[in-house]
């Protein structure tokens, strides 16, 4: 597979904010960034399909409240079959770090994924997923 080259037309806006995703993401140039975020949008557009996936749920909350690792629990419940592991780890006295390693099909990975981060005092939530079938 060799590469194509081909022309892009920017706004200035726009094109200053692919120099800034450039510097901040440490590519070696725009067309590295280009590349990324096209491969992304492909596996992204994957992902909403029956697809068999692997990968992780990450959540960061305020252990103080009680009732959001109660939440997680019961979710987490329903969800048994997609999850292989679900780990905490207690980062400080208020934050906790959790980890779930999930496979299965995208849109059911997907949809535990947003089960967990929207839970009230959810502080930061993401899902990592790569193909595995």
């Amino acid at each position: 597979m060799g590469l194509k080259r081909f022309g892009v037309s920017l706004d200035e806006n726009l094109l200053e904010s692919l120099d800034l995703f450039v510097v901040n993401n440490g590519f070696t140039n725009r067309s590295q960034a280009i590349r990324f975020l096209v491969e992304k949008n492909i596996a992204e557009t994957k992902w909403l399909c029956n697809h068999v996936v692997a990968g992780t749920i990450i959540i960061m909350y305020d252990q103080s409240k009680k009732d959001i690792s109660v939440r997680i629990e019961e979710i987490q419940q329903a969800y048994q079959q997609v999850i292989l592991s679900s780990s905490q780890y207690y980062l400080n006295s208020n934050f906790c770090l959790h980890i779930a390693t999930v496979t299965g099909e995208a849109y059911k990975l997907t949809e535990l994924s947003d089960r967990l981060i929207t839970i009230k005092g959810i502080k930061h939530g993401k899902l990592v997923m790569s193909r595995a079938d």
